[in-house]
């Protein structure tokens, strides 16, 4: 499935070295384009995230695929006393490290470099893990979602932000108009790397969404499984439970 949107097949690199490259490609633009091309409405689903883990109380929350740590700063709220923002690409890392000393929560969270697919913390050491837009470049999804399980205290909580496609008409088809032409237009025009809007769009129109997301992690062992469909079905929140 991955292996037919990688945007760097030329180079012979394998996905996860590609979507590294392409997000330290973009970093620098990326926050930016965020906002355009969703129209703002990324902010109030990552708002709905946080509402949710504020009522469980989190000490501790892993947000992987972090970026630019957008998420993990918005967590703050939740009253965690540490939350760690992981990503493969240091580029979008150093734009998340220079934002959240700009709102002086350092002592709060970290940002570090890493693999979700072999993630370097000890077995039970989160109250809940979050990932926005990042699940749908893990080179082995069911291995990544098995970290994560692992990582997990019992009990505790998995909220997953992802792209998904409408299912309804006429928004399914304007859906389709709007990622297939004009997104990667965007992405052309303000970003410095033309293929990886490109990419985005493509990988989110095979990734499996809604039910069938639902029964890969109910596969990998997660309970408590839901999922919310966003705005007319463009995004979904899946929450799980270890």
């Amino acid at each position: 499935m991955s292996e037919k949107v990688t945007p760097y097949k030329e180079s012979g690199l394998g996905k996860k070295e590609q979507v590294r490259q392409m997000f330290d490609n973009i970093s620098e633009d990326y926050d930016g384009l965020n906002r355009v091309i969703s129209f703002g409405t990324d902010i109030k689903w990552r708002k709905r995230i946080v509402s949710f883990l504020k009522e469980k109380s989190p000490k501790t929350i892993l947000d992987i695929a972090t970026g630019t740590g957008d998420l993990a700063i918005a967590l703050a709220p939740t009253g965690a006393e540490k939350i760690i923002g992981l990503d493969l690409s240091p580029g979008m890392l150093e734009v998340g490290k220079e934002k959240v000393s700009r709102k002086k929560l350092q002592d709060t969270i970290e940002m570090v470099v890493g693999d979700s697919e072999n993630l370097p913390f000890e077995d039970n050491s989160f109250d809940a893990v979050t990932v926005a837009f990042g699940v749908r470049n893990f080179e082995n999804l069911e291995k990544g979602l098995e970290e994560i399980r692992r990582v997990l205290k019992k009990g505790g909580n998995l909220v997953i932000l992802e792209t998904s496609v409408p299912t309804k008409t006429p928004f399914k088809q304007g859906y389709r108009i709007y990622t297939k032409y004009i997104l990667p237009l965007i992405g052309k025009i303000f970003s410095k790397d033309r293929s990886a809007y490109s990419y985005l769009c493509e990988s989110a129109s095979v990734f499996p969404h809604g039910q069938a997301f639902n029964n890969i992690l109910a596969k990998i062992g997660f309970i408590g499984i839901e999922n919310k469909p966003q705005t007319l079905g463009v995004a979904s929140i899946y929450v799980a439970t270890k």
